[in-house]
């Protein structure tokens, strides 16, 4: 239009624009220009100066305002009121046109700029509250927020908010299938709403709407944030008024949300990539540590693999591993007794033994190395103590036990494989020491079968092997006999090997024999009290005659027997020497059941008479047997009348027969009732 005015226009100042109708415009959709002005008089026609021309351009732009109007604008020219009218409606659409662009332009710039920062900032959680208020600003509503899944499939949570005025609505949570953000989040699809709380096409949720009314919100749209395929969240613009959303708006409002997607998708990338590098970090922490302590416990290892081939200690072992742990280390034996100590403190007495092979170790312990047994691992110790225990274990035996002391720092996995590995190095220690002492007591048991036995032996050599051992043969004056159940053989002969520095202990023909040199009466009771302390069950101790190294054989013969000769007796737990037993081992050596058949056959009736009614015939038979058969000085004896002890003596004859005082009887009826009462001894 401007083009064809410009041809119009004489090259004067004064010069008219002939107004003909016969401008066309491109726009079908604009209103047509009058048809051309026709009549005789061309001089009539309808035309505008410059200065007109210059006017309605001028107001075409969109910050001149409406003004006077054309009708103000043309009052100088000479036009008829349709063409005003028409002028004045080309220019307000045209208006309409430059200031809907200028809008545009403005978004556009918002726009921009909202990529600008989000290309330069850092911090999504900022950049995310400047999203909303710049399309809070754009769009002018009274209240912008933006919500985000708090997982996926989960319930909807505003963590932005621009212009509420209530706390209540920042951190809101919006249920799966309630509020307009989840169904435009559930539609993936822009939604509005003119009256929300009127809104029966939106499902509503008792918590949310009150929020709402809080806020005083009426009107309300909301587009989804996309990321992909996933949608992370919703965009709304709420005002307190009443209004219609109009489609650029929606289209403004969700190019934001394509941006707010992009930030929430940035901060859980830049989250996720945090939370891998935190992730590496530790892994590789986590790596060095191990690998510093795979280093620490190889080093371990080789020193204590280097400790067995060397021969070393249960307290070198300790040692190794206090350096490590830091922390006090003590080695047990089998029976609980403390073979190491790191900390260079005497443990703990054990607790008389109580069962098998875990005999005297402190209940706490004991139930931990139960447990360890199973495991092959440490366990920690219960009822009251602190620390860990270990259990040292070879095949099915148990050798003893490491107990670990608390710390300050917790033991890792690698400190407690460590300890766990120290067992195995302390059983197989423990499995040398006790090949040694196996091969020594082998040679010991050897020299002394060799002593002991009838096969002919220089004495020579035997005094060379013994000399080896530091032993003197010429004064093991004393054969000691040990009567333990079989179970117990074992242990008691290992224990019988450090009674006495100069003696010598052996099995010899199935019975412990230890040879020493003090008298009869002190060897059996020093025997006895060690290895009764040692195994914690009966012990049967018998000292035969000193005597020279040539008699040892005999003498040790006369030992053995009256060691069956208590058995048989029933006193299995006792120190005895063969002195008191004389006359007895002089008319029995043999077992119990031949022995208990001479006392049955002797004085059977009165015994079975004695139990039956509880006299004390036999009691009354002794003392007659002591007073040489005087009724009277038995009596005195016994302190009881003559008359009783004479009634009693008549009711034997009725249960012995007549002839029970004649010499022969009654020296058999003697040392049967002896036997008898030695048998009933404690």
């Amino acid at each position: 239009m401007c083009a064809r005015l410009r041809a119009e226009i004489p090259d004067r100042a004064e010069a008219t624009l002939p107004l003909t109708g016969t401008v066309r415009t491109t726009d079908p959709q604009q209103p047509r220009l009058p048809e051309p002005i026709t009549g005789r008089d061309t001089a009539s026609r309808q035309r505008m100066s410059v200065d007109g021309v210059l006017a309605l351009l001028r107001s075409i732009r969109a910050d001149s305002g409406h003004g006077r109007g054309v009708a103000g604008l043309l009052a100088h020219e000479d036009l008829r009121s349709d063409v005003l009218a028409l002028l004045e409606d080309e220019v307000l659409r045209v208006q309409g046109t430059v200031t809907r662009l200028a809008r545009r332009e403005h978004e556009l710039s918002a726009l921009f700029s909202s990529a600008r920062e989000l290309a330069e900032e850092r911090e999504p959680a900022l950049l995310l509250r400047r999203l909303v208020q710049r399309a809070f600003d754009l769009l002018g509503t009274d209240v912008a927020y933006v919500a985000s899944f708090d997982q996926p499939g989960g319930v909807l949570v505003i963590h932005e908010a621009v212009g509420s005025v209530t706390p209540e609505l920042m951190g809101v949570r919006v249920p799966p299938g309630k509020g307009l953000a989840m169904k435009v989040a559930q539609s993936r699809a822009a939604c509005r709403s003119t009256r929300y709380m009127q809104d029966v096409g939106i499902e509503h949720d008792d918590v949310v709407d009150s929020v709402i009314a809080g806020e005083g919100i009426v009107s309300m749209v909301g587009v989804p944030m996309l990321a992909g395929d996933d949608v992370v969240g919703v965009l709304v613009a709420a005002n307190r008024s009443l209004r219609t959303f109009s489609t650029e708006e929606i289209a403004l409002l969700s190019a934001f949300a394509d941006h707010a997607s992009v930030v929430l998708q940035t901060a859980r990338l830049l989250d996720e990539a945090v939370a891998s590098a935190a992730a590496a970090e530790q892994a590789c922490a986590e790596l060095t540590r191990q690998t510093s302590a795979m280093e620490r416990t190889a080093a371990v290892h080789s020193e204590l693999t280097a400790a067995v081939l060397r021969g070393g200690s249960a307290q070198e072992v300790a040692d190794i591993l206090c350096g490590v742990l830091r922390r006090r280390i003590s080695i047990l034996d089998r029976r609980g007794t403390p073979l190491a100590d790191s900390g260079g403190r005497a443990a703990a007495a054990a607790e008389p033994p109580e069962d098998g092979d875990q005999q005297g170790f402190p209940t706490a312990i004991r139930a931990a190395l139960r447990e360890s047994r199973r495991t092959g691992q440490c366990v920690p110790l219960r009822e009251g103590a602190s620390g860990l225990a270990v259990a040292v274990v070879a095949g099915e035996s148990l050798m003893g036990a490491i107990l670990v002391d608390d710390g300050e720092i917790a033991l890792t996995p690698a400190d407690r494989r460590t300890v766990e590995r120290a067992s195995q190095i302390v059983a197989l220690l423990t499995l040398r020491q006790e090949a040694v002492a196996d091969a020594e007591e082998r040679v010991r048991g050897e020299l002394v079968s060799d002593l002991l036995g009838a096969r002919s032996v220089y004495r020579h050599e035997l005094l060379l092997r013994a000399r080896s051992r530091g032993i003197r043969i010429d004064d093991l004056r004393t054969p000691v006999v040990v009567i333990v159940e079989p179970e117990y053989r074992r242990a008691a002969l290992r224990a019988a090997h450090d009674i006495a520095p100069g003696g010598l202990a052996g099995e010899h023909e199935g019975t412990v024999v230890v040879l020493l040199s003090e008298p009869p009466g002190e060897a059996a009771e020093l025997v006895r009290t060690r290895l009764s302390a040692t195994l914690g069950c009966p012990v049967l101790v018998v000292a035969g005659p000193a005597g020279t190294p040539e008699s040892l054989a005999d003498r040790f013969d006369l030992a053995r027997r009256c060691a069956r000769l208590l058995g048989a007796l029933g006193r299995a737990d006792t120190a005895a020497t063969t002195d008191g037993y004389a006359p007895y081992l002089a008319l029995f050596g043999s077992g119990r059941e031949d022995l208990g058949a001479f006392i049955e056959q002797t004085l059977g009736p009165v015994i079975e008479w004695d139990a039956e009614r509880g006299t004390d015939l036999i009691v009354t038979l002794l003392g007659f047997v002591e007073a040489n058969a005087s009724p009277t000085r038995t009596a005195r004896n016994l302190g009881l009348h003559t008359n009783t002890v004479l009634q009693r003596l008549e009711r034997i004859t009725t249960l012995l027969g007549d002839s029970w005082r004649e010499a022969e009887p009654l020296f058999r009826i003697s040392i049967a009732a002896r036997l008898h009462q030695l048998a009933g001894v404690v």
